[in-house]
């Protein structure tokens, strides 16, 4: 594992914080954490899915509702036609596991019908976040869990580029909605991954009160650490804010998520 002072410098170029002399274990796998798109074939071993849901389940949950659900798939061929709907991305055919990480209401509309309970707050824009952020929380213990495992990750968003075919492949229920996916398998040390530069804290950490004093020189400065780290990753060169910009100019550069809202709607979730 990279050291802590090492995984610093690499997220933070010459803006990295200084060191603490408490950060421990937890701090450096954490500071350690890539994305890796390189997977050995091999499957898992037999219970690490189930240590990875029991790390999943232990994260906090809104009003203990716990509110997603995931489907785990192995099968070759379910994963080829989710790598395509997905944009297709080559690493989903590759990792021996794919998690699809679900915001899941249809649950606790079934409860509250087994009390003959009208469960009318599920209709309302606060649950479905409820649920989104429950998921969310529960893949980053996942994936923490899988990398002190050894194994690497990497968070699959293309998942909604094509919700409802999604929701077919995997039989999804109206109110289960696919927010991402998560690769999960041994990393390739012949492709190996790098730690990615992080924004300055800077940019991103304010104290009691929201202010982008300083915020144009440091995002020059990070447009630079990126375009080194582009550099030797062998990447085309383009700096970081010129391709955020690019990214969030209009519904054409968001790979049909411009229509989610309809979409959500005829999977069943009101949004009121």
């Amino acid at each position: 594992m990279t050291s802590i002072a090492d995984s610093l410098r690499a997220r933070y170029g010459d803006a990295r914080p200084t060191q603490p002399d408490f950060a421990n274990d937890t701090c450096a796998a954490l500071l350690n954490h890539r994305s890796v798109r390189a997977f050995l074939p091999a499957a898992l071993d037999a219970g690490v899915l189930e240590m990875l849901i029991s790390a999943a389940q232990s994260a906090s949950t809104s009003s203990h509702l716990q509110a997603w659900s995931v489907v785990a798939v192995q099968e070759p061929a379910r994963k080829a036609r989710l790598a395509e709907l997905a944009g297709n991305q080559q690493h989903v055919r590759e990792a021996p596991l794919f998690l699809v990480w679900l915001a899941d209401l249809a649950r606790l509309r079934r409860i509250a019908r087994s009390f003959n309970e009208p469960a009318a707050a599920l209709d309302y824009l606060e649950s479905f976040l409820l649920g989104a952020i429950d998921a969310s929380l529960a893949a980053q213990n996942a994936v923490i869990a899988a990398e002190s495992l050894g194994l690497g990750t990497v968070y699959i968003g293309g998942i909604r580029n094509r919700p409802e075919e999604v929701a077919a492949e995997i039989g999804l229920p109206p109110e289960v909605f696919a927010l991402f996916g998560l690769c999960i398998g041994r990393p390739d040390p012949g492709r190996p991954a790098a730690i990615k530069p992080r924004l300055p804290q800077r940019v991103v950490l304010h104290r009691e009160r929201y202010s982008v004093e300083g915020e144009a020189e440091a995002l020059a400065a990070y447009d630079r650490l990126m375009e080194d780290f582009d550099r030797s990753q062998h990447l085309p060169l383009r700096a970081w804010t010129r391709q955020a910009a690019a990214r969030v100019r209009g519904p054409e550069s968001m790979n049909g998520r411009d229509l989610l809202k309809a979409t959500l709607a005829r999977l069943g979730f009101k949004l009121g």
